[in-house]
């Protein structure tokens, strides 16, 4: 699972590539090839990248509550110590 994004990526960049070669030649595959090749990237290797690194982290440490901005202020006047 930790090297399905790289190669999801390396396929489209190659689809693509080869979709702008052969765009000269015949514009309908080739222009099929390059959005084929987005799509693939921005639908299914970016969810995958995104759950990816988010799935053991938690939400809360992320959030504005009032104990993280307590946390904070507390930081920030050790700090200036």
């Amino acid at each position: 699972m930790k090297h399905i994004p790289t190669l999801l990526l390396i396929a489209a960049i190659i689809c693509t590539c080869i979709g702008f070669y052969i765009r000269a030649e015949d514009s309908a595959k080739g222009e099929f090839l390059i959005g084929i090749s987005i799509a693939v990237t921005f639908f299914i290797t970016m969810p995958i990248f995104i759950y990816q690194r988010w799935k053991n982290r938690s939400v809360k440490d992320y959030m504005l509550t009032k104990e993280n901005i307590e946390k904070m202020r507390d930081y920030s006047k050790e700090k200036k110590l």
